[in-house]
């Protein structure tokens, strides 16, 4: 692995971070799950769409990876938690 990738891995853990500390103003926060899980649902899709766009195809260097990662992410750790709050609330 070189340091571009290194440096691209990096740059989704910091936005699965951001995600995470916004999450509770934006709605994403409950009683029935901890605080981390909005920043662990983040991580996990992003990684996932990163794995799965790469072997798809997507190069690093194309905008469209990027916005599609940027935009799954938010959607997969809204929808995510929305889940788990239900499942858990039961």
């Amino acid at each position: 692995m070189d340091f571009i990738s290194l440096l691209y891995v990096l740059f989704i853990v910091i936005y699965a971070v951001i995600l995470g500390l916004v999450a509770p103003y934006v709605g994403v926060k409950s009683d029935n799950y901890g605080s981390l899980v909005p920043t662990a649902l983040g991580l996990v899709s992003g990684s996932a769409l990163w794995i799965l766009l790469t072997w798809a195809g997507f190069h690093y260097d194309q905008a469209w990876i990027w916005v599609i990662v940027m935009l799954g992410m938010p959607a997969a750790m809204w929808f995510g938690a929305k889940y788990l709050e239900k499942k858990r609330s039961i």
